[in-house]
């Protein structure tokens, strides 16, 4: 039988699910796709694509940070095919909207894990099929589109699907960081009150 090995140990969400789902796209023929993850939320996020594909899933614990996500395929233009679920718990929903970043880190508690669940949520917007209409980045926003953020790769590819990716002037300043802009648009108050007051929906990491 025909197997495909992904090998996510290590990786945050929503990467195993990214790799999987590519993996999927790119099976030619029917067999096993076996994806290594070493967490649980990895395991529960790759059950539900499975689902959602209507594709047979067994997991099994290899050691304490190993688990084994075996996903059957019998048909392999069928699995490609979109999903009937979310695939994924820590990807923002689909569909038109702004999305409103005020902070390099998201919640509260831990700095270094803040900045990781930032990454991964920008990486996330930027897989989207339909990607927001706007990206306000404000206060301690402004960090992701300057040199330096380990977000500007993703972010640059939001802009080339067409979000307009729009910066705080006055937090650049306020930060030093005016002449470091790498991506996106210099932006005042009164156009963020705009395009808030002007979306369909607004979402806050």
């Amino acid at each position: 039988m025909h197997e495909v090995v992904v090998n996510a140990l290590g990786e945050a969400c929503p990467l195993p699910v990214v790799k999987a789902v590519r993996a999927l796209e790119q099976m030619g023929e029917a067999g096993v796709l076996e994806v290594h993850v070493d967490n649980e939320t990895a395991v529960q996020n790759l059950s539900r694509m499975a689902a959602g594909r209507n594709l047979p899933a067994q997991t099994r614990k290899e050691a304490e940070k190993h688990y084994v996500v075996r996903i059957t395929v019998a048909d392999p233009k069928a699995a490609a095919a979109p999903l009937t679920e979310p695939p994924m718990a820590c990807a923002p929903a689909a569909g038109g909207f702004v999305a409103a970043v005020d902070t390099a880190v998201m919640g509260r508690g831990d700095d270094t894990l803040g900045k990781t669940l930032m990454k991964g949520f920008l990486y996330a917007v930027s897989q989207l099929p339909q990607p927001p209409e706007t990206m306000l980045f404000y206060n301690g926003g402004a960090f992701l589109t300057t040199e330096g953020s380990e977000s500007l790769e993703d972010l640059r590819r939001l802009e080339e699907k067409g979000t307009e990716i729009l910066t705080c002037g006055t937090c650049l300043n306020h930060y030093g960081l005016t002449e470091k802009l790498a991506v996106g648009k210099v932006t005042n108050m009164y156009e963020i009150v705009e395009k808030l007051a002007g979306a369909a929906r607004v979402i806050k990491p």
